[in-house]
């Protein structure tokens, strides 16, 4: 009876481990998908006190939908509620048409003076040196302690084209003048991104919401510029 009981409640434990498995396996793959496009270094100055910790993290389509199913599963999301998380997730990426970035610094040593930060940070495409089209502001402020926020460089150029285009890795790179413990010409952060797909993302339902509030832009753009030539033709006409 013993041995039949025990059997019993063998066959159970299987059949729950085989339930909670695929779970902790998918979990498992956002972890390391994450930490794939997360970076970091540390600085420290022999006989001084404390340390700069920078810690970045490129937006790639694999990262943020690994994020997306990550919170979703942590959250026992809906549908709906994982749909609008997207949503509002892409809307503040705006990756159809910049290239964003996650920057953190922790600054335990001497203050840091970045401003004007645009001046610091530049992202290599190839042989391409791209400008910061966007940033958090707070990086111009002077800083100790920690500060965190999302940088922003153009997906395409002038005419349109992307400057992603045929390019295999971006390097992300801080002048040396950001804070005295750094050593060299540079700091440098390299992804490997090739096979980076956002366009993919822009389908489906959070995708037809984010067209409708380009459309939306657009239309409110069209009639301010309607009624300036309105004006302007009325001044002609007096």
């Amino acid at each position: 009876m013993n041995r039949k009981i025990s059997r019993i409640c063998f066959i159970l434990i299987a059949v729950l481990v085989s339930f909670c498995m695929p779970d902790m396996i998918f979990a498992a793959d956002y972890s390391k998908t994450l930490a794939k496009w997360s970076r970091q270094q540390t600085f420290r100055e022999p006989g001084s006190i404390g340390s700069l910790e920078m810690k970045v993290i490129y937006y790639s389509a694999e990262y943020v939908q690994a994020l997306i199913e990550e919170e979703a599963e942590k959250n026992l999301w809906t549908a709906d509620e994982k749909e609008n998380y997207a949503y509002q997730l892409l809307k503040t990426l705006n990756m159809d048409e910049m290239i964003p970035i996650y920057v953190q610094f922790k600054n335990n040593g001497p203050s840091m003076h970045m401003s004007p930060f645009d001046e610091q940070v530049d992202l290599w495409a190839g042989r391409k040196k791209l400008k910061l089209a966007d940033y958090d502001k707070r990086f111009n402020f002077r800083l100790q302690g920690e500060r965190d926020g999302v940088i922003f460089f153009p997906r395409y150029d002038e005419k349109g084209k992307s400057n992603l285009e045929n390019v295999s890795s971006v390097k992300l790179s801080f002048n040396s003048g950001i804070h005295m413990f750094i050593r060299g010409s540079s700091v440098d952060f390299i992804w490997d991104v090739h096979k980076d797909n956002p366009e993919a993302f822009y389908k489906g339902r959070a995708a037809t919401r984010l067209e409708l509030d380009r459309l939306i832009k657009r239309i409110e753009k069209l009639n301010a510029e309607k009624r300036d030539l309105e004006n302007k033709l009325n001044e002609l006409n007096n």
